[in-house]
């Protein structure tokens, strides 16, 4: 028997019974005639005792041991008497009478802390031993409580978990592919799913009128915090159901996730928010609402006084900044700075201090009277030692530019509560976007998603104005997923491929299968995909994905682990059909 307990169930309780414990060294200190040891396994640490007066032997044999060496123990539970509240066993500790040592361990490349020495590239390359860390450890076992949690709202409301395919057919739209050769096919190519989108849908023709999978998901695009190449969406379909009933249904699985994980009880029904009014005020598709500091228009107020900049564009926007009408010099530069990053892109800002004794100091005053500033104030419900920032230019790009504004002065303000969460649906995004290198329309969710219905005439005229039956479900400025109501009818998915720039015979190349099941009896449907890694960095309260993941890539996608990708052998090739060649440099 390698052990009777774990290493984080002891208690006061148990005092006086004989335990086998079995896990890692965590930490070994030598007080001459009493030597501790703290042994570790997932469950926590227990700390050992070994008393040079009740056994020598194991206590010269304590202090060989070196950090992560894998031992099995036996000994008595005693109180300690020198407690550590700290620690869920901090009450007690064990008097060692056996000591096994059942492996031995080289000296960690980094120190198997909360607070560790190692860096990320090093954590990465050497994981197992990342993942023994308590920081690391709690979020895979918060996943696979979420997982747990996810299965049994889904279960209680009668959707199936059915798998779908990993390799499948490269389609056009979204992000590039990860393709896979074919050795029995040469010449022809699997791909990666980017999501089991046509599946799903495919699945609703057959009958199954709730479905769920927590699935692999594959996309070949840059990285960032957000993003791996591959990564886990909770996908889910659902029959004859309108975008409200979809809403609703995993409305209570957020609620359910909610309660279930961090203890939050939301009774009220979730803030849906309309994709235009998302960009008007806060110039983002996926609002933080923790604070205010809504956008205000004021591009009627501002024009007409001979100051260029305002007079030619086509969007003037502000925020109020409450009590900053002190900001230095030095302060106003590093805002406008930032604003003119590259990634930002605006050419400039302008402010307009609200003086403590109602006067105005701005950065455009050979422009504008006090007066015109006072209505600027009073349209952005200004008071008293308040700042005005003002950005201008084309609307889509001034309205993202005022939005990141905004979310950088939240953080100097510390307008943001990480312990705050904030949901909300945003609705009726646009059925396309433009994109200009193209010179077409590209979807901006995917082909199969349904216009609204008042809107399926504008399809012909103006594709610009149709709004779509498309949701998403943000929270803290975070968006957690999204998906919408998918077309049905042949007729009106043709319409959508013509509108993408689909020949009839592209669109019968690609999901000719899929237009061939719609003939035999689609039902309405529609779902939703939520980003499970995402969601769960989110309710760990970390940033990056990859920490919520157990095995992740690097910022440059390798595995540096496994060194992969890697290249193969020249056999491996031939049976294959292929031949590499070297870039053009």
């Amino acid at each position: 028997m390698y052990r009777t307990h774990n290493c984080g169930e002891l208690r006061i309780e148990n005092v006086d019974e004989t335990v086998v414990l079995s896990g890692w060294v965590q930490k070994i200190r030598n007080l001459g005639g009493m030597t501790f040891v703290d042994i570790r396994d997932r469950y926590g640490i227990s700390q050992l005792v070994f008393d040079e007066n009740v056994n020598h032997n194991f206590c010269t044999k304590a202090r060989e041991l070196g950090r992560e060496y894998v031992i099995k123990t036996q000994g008595k539970v005693i109180e300690r008497s020198n407690k550590n509240p700290k620690m869920p066993t901090g009450d007690i500790e064990i008097l060692v009478d056996e000591l096994t040592v059942l492996n031995k361990s080289e000296v960690p490349p980094f120190t198997i802390e909360d607070n560790t020495d190692g860096g990320d590239e090093l954590r990465m390359k050497y994981r197992y031993l990342d993942l023994r860390r308590n920081t690391v450890k709690k979020n895979i076992i918060l996943r696979h409580k979420m997982a747990h949690e996810v299965r049994n709202y889904l279960d209680e409301n009668d959707f199936i978990e059915i798998e779908t395919p990993v390799l499948i057919k490269s389609t056009p739209e979204g992000a590039r592919d990860f393709v896979v050769p074919s050795r029995m096919n040469k010449g022809e190519f699997y791909a990666l799913p980017q999501s089991p989108q046509v599946f799903k849908q495919l699945l609703m023709i057959s009958g199954f009128d709730r479905y769920y999978q927590i699935v692999k998901c594959f996309r070949d695009e840059d990285l960032r915090a957000d993003r791996q190449p591959e990564f886990t969406q909770i996908d889910c379909e659902m029959s004859f159901a309108e975008q409200e009933d979809i809403l609703n249904m995993f409305e209570g699985l957020a609620k359910h996730l909610f309660k279930a994980i961090k203890g939050i009880d939301i009774s009220y029904k979730l803030l849906r928010m309309t994709w235009a009014d998302a960009m008007k005020y806060y110039g983002s598709d996926k609002p933080d609402l923790r604070f205010d500091m809504k956008f205000v228009d004021l591009s009627e107020i501002v024009k007409g006084k001979n100051f260029k900049i305002f007079d030619e564009a086509e969007y003037v926007g502000g925020i109020c900044a409450e009590s900053c009408a002190a900001y230095s010099r030095k302060q106003l530069d590093a805002l406008t700075e930032f604003v003119r990053r590259p990634q930002i892109g605006a050419k400039g800002l302008v402010y307009v201090k609200y003086n403590e004794d109602g006067s105005f100091k701005s950065s455009v005053d050979k422009f504008y009277s006090q007066d015109d500033l006072k209505k600027w104030a009073d349209v952005l419900s200004a008071k008293p030692g308040d700042l005005l920032l003002i950005l201008s230019g084309k609307r889509n790009k001034t309205l993202t530019a005022l939005g990141q504004l905004r979310l950088e002065m939240g953080k100097k303000l510390n307008l943001i509560d990480n312990n705050t969460f904030v949901p909300l649906w945003v609705v009726d995004f646009p059925l396309f976007e433009w994109n200009d290198d193209e010179k077409r329309y590209t979807a901006m969710h995917h082909p199969f998603t349904l216009p609204k219905k008042e809107d399926i005439d504008l399809l012909e005229t103006n594709p610009g104005e149709v709004r779509a039956n498309a949701y998403d479900l943000v929270i803290n400025g975070i968006e957690i997923g999204g998906g919408s109501i998918r077309i049905h009818d042949n007729e009106v998915q043709q319409k959508m491929f013509k509108l993408l720039g689909f020949s009839r015979e592209d669109a019968e190349n690609q999901f000719g299968f899929l237009m061939n099941a719609f003939k035999y009896g689609a039902p309405p449907h529609g779902g939703v995909a939520f980003g499970f890694d995402r969601w769960t960095a989110l309710f760990a309260g970390i940033d990056s994905i990859r920490d919520v993941i157990a095995f992740p890539k690097n910022n440059a996608g390798r595995d540096v682990m496994i060194d992969s990708p890697s290249t193969i052998s020249d056999e491996q090739l031939k049976e294959l059909g292929l031949k590499v060649t070297k870039s053009e440099s």
